[in-house]
């Protein structure tokens, strides 16, 4: 993925097509683009690790970029210096997801990617002693704009909060004991970002197929940090929607072609997203549903299948944006469910993945954790990777096909 004069030009002509292309399609009088026309469900894959890297989940990637054993972007930064930082993450960002993923993407029948950025690609929202790469929004365009190219919908989502929205987690690009997001001079940050990039949306032919942005991600649980969460419902999210809205009307954009606005759902933990929102119209809610970590649920397979085949998350404004095929942290290497040097149990994950399927269609649908990573735990941890998971078998080359394999 090299920024070559061809590539640029090629990219150019297709911002051209894709502008007239939506001049014609508002001369229809059709539904907006900014939904998914001809499709009844989300079924799409994470692009995780490309913008925010998290060590766990890249290991080989990581030691490769010389991070070593350093937690978070940061640190990494921190250790190589500025400069040298640059360099070494302009490699990863033109490598780890490329053109041919995203075709490949395509070609197993889903229609979403949901893009995990920090703050941070928007370098003029980085205040001094802030340590983060530098030079990702030209990437961020690219891929972008491969994705309108292929018709792939895009979910924009604020992965990494200023001042890190959440406690210990590699997700917020800063690992941090005590989480900093929920100050005003940080939700000022966040809503600057929004705005930006509401106005890159709406205005450069690339972002054509962005239609949702999400407004925070995995922000903290109400019962562990109740001023914090009470505060952001109260505080950041209407003005976030206000934000986004008011930007929109400023540039004149279109009641049908407004984004939706996502917000993580009430079964996070934080509280209840819309109760102070101005307008609930194209919002949306991100529900993650990780049954590896729900300790309700009993870690046998009996117990997995019932618990999704029973599982009903929500209604059409209800995407779940996060989950895997993983198990129990005691159990993945018991018998029942290992998966390393054998194929033995893969019968058992095609059907969990696909009563998983099912149960999240019942909702808007899925966005499956994550389409790429390597070598988790030293080994091909694919229960958590969809393009190992589909070179395994256990995942159906047609995303459509999975819901006829549920055991449900």
């Amino acid at each position: 993925m090299h920024f070559n004069l061809r590539t640029l030009a090629a990219l150019a002509i297709a911002a051209a097509s894709l502008t007239q292309s939506r001049r014609e399609f508002h001369a229809s009088g059709k539904t907006s683009r900014r939904w998914l026309p001809g499709s009844d469900k989300i079924r799409g894959v994470n692009l995780a690790s490309q913008f925010i890297i998290e060590p766990w989940m890249a290991g080989d990637e990581w030691n490769s970029m010389g991070c070593g054993d350093s937690r978070d972007e940061w640190s990494c930064v921190q250790r190589l210096g500025q400069e040298d930082a640059d360099a070494v993450f302009q490699r990863h960002w033109q490598t780890w997801i490329t053109p041919d993923d995203l075709r490949e993407i395509q070609s197993y029948g889903l229609n979403t990617v949901r893009i995990p950025v920090g703050f941070w690609i928007n370098e003029d929202l980085v205040n001094a002693g802030e340590y983060y790469p530098r030079g990702g929004l030209k990437y961020l365009d690219y891929i972008v704009g491969n994705c309108t190219e292929l018709g792939l919908y895009v979910i924009m989502d604020l992965h990494g909060g200023p001042g890190s929205q959440f406690p210990g987690q590699q997700y917020t690009g800063h690992v941090v004991d005590s989480p900093g997001f929920y100050t005003e001079e940080n939700y000022e940050r966040a809503n600057k970002f929004l705005e930006w990039m509401t106005e890159r949306v709406h205005t450069d032919p690339a972002y054509f197929n962005v239609g949702m942005l999400q407004v925070v991600n995995e922000p903290v649980h109400a019962g562990d940090y109740p001023s914090e969460a009470a505060d952001m419902i109260s505080s950041y999210y209407p003005s976030a929607w206000t934000r986004i809205r008011d930007r929109e009307a400023q540039l004149g954009v279109a009641d049908g072609d407004k984004l939706h606005i996502q917000y993580m759902a009430e079964a996070w933990g934080s509280g209840n997203p819309s109760q102070d929102l101005p307008g609930t119209t194209f919002a949306s809610y991100d529900d993650h549903r990780y049954y590896k970590w729900d300790s309700s649920v009993p870690a046998t397979r009996d117990g997995y299948i019932s618990a999704a085949c029973s599982d009903n998350r929500g209604g059409t404004d209800v995407i779940i944006g996060e989950w895997s095929i993983s198990v129990a942290d005691d159990a993945q290497y018991n018998a029942e469910f290992d998966i390393r040097d054998t194929d033995a149990n893969n019968d058992w994950y095609k059907q969990f993945f696909a009563a998983q399927v099912k149960a999240f269609e019942r909702s808007g649908g899925w966005v499956f954790w994550s389409w790429k990573c390597n070598w988790i735990a030293g080994f091909n941890e694919w229960r958590w990777c969809y393009k190992s998971a589909v070179d395994a078998g256990v995942i159906p080359k047609d995303a459509a096909a999975a819901v006829g394999n549920s055991p449900c």
